[in-house]
């Protein structure tokens, strides 16, 4: 291995990680719902699936997207709430008395931006509107596009289950306001926002030593914005 790969792994190591992660996760996620829908399909007398049409399906395709837009809301509402909600204690918090969007000088922005500052940091009007608010417009959007799959795919896989039972399907407009799709919406997101609760809050009183994500051990608990 050359330096320069091994130096590329190291700055690139927690990205690499979690990505080649998501990758095995999803073909796991693949081949254990390949298997479990083509069960589904016996217990119902019909003939199987091959492993590439299922993978084009509507069923693994809401499976999908209905994790996707949970997470991204996880992440949304978190990055702009922590704007102004804040923690005691927390390092997942801004310190007390920084909520709301800071002033320019704390943002580095304008003409208090420095001189590796980012292009769109130090000029000024709808470029830098845009670009300090970038990170939450854009998993907004990541978050509304997916939702958007999410009850497209989902109304397509709820009728063809419906037509395997000789009922009738139902519209989009229909599904949106169904317990289906509300059921696959809400158990998501009150997973995610548990989480973040749980961490924000557990966070003040425990330490993971090494971590950015905890305080150093030996801070006191009621340290807010501190990360070790």
């Amino acid at each position: 291995m050359t330096p320069r790969t091994r130096a590329f792994l190291r700055d690139n190591g927690l990205g690499l990680a979690f990505g080649i992660g998501f990758l095995l996760a999803l073909a796991g996620q693949a081949v254990a719902g390949y298997a479990e829908f083509n069960n589904q399909l016996t217990t119902e007398g019909l003939a199987h699936v091959g492993f590439g049409e299922y993978l084009m399906s509507s069923d693994f395709a809401v499976d999908v997207t209905e994790n996707w837009q949970s997470e991204y809301l996880q992440f949304f509402l978190y990055i702009t709430a922590t704007v102004w909600l804040l923690q005691r204690g927390s390092p997942e918090s801004k310190e007390m008395h920084k909520a709301g969007p800071e002033s320019d000088r704390d943002q580095r922005v304008g003409q208090y931006a420095h001189p590796d500052s980012p292009r769109w940091a130090r000029v000024g009007g709808l470029r830098q509107a845009f670009y300090s608010r970038s990170l939450g417009l854009v998993m907004g959007t990541i978050f509304a596009l997916s939702w958007l799959a999410q009850s497209i795919s989902g109304v397509a896989a709820y009728n063809e289950e419906q037509l395997r039972q000789l009922q009738a399907p139902i519209s989009w407009g229909g599904y949106i306001g169904s317990a289906d799709f509300w059921s696959r919406t809400l158990q998501n997101w009150q997973s995610e926002l548990l989480a973040v609760a749980s961490m924000a809050i557990l966070s003040v009183y425990l330490r993971q030593r090494g971590s950015p994500e905890s305080k150093p051990v030996g801070a006191p608990h009621t340290s807010t914005g501190v990360e070790g």
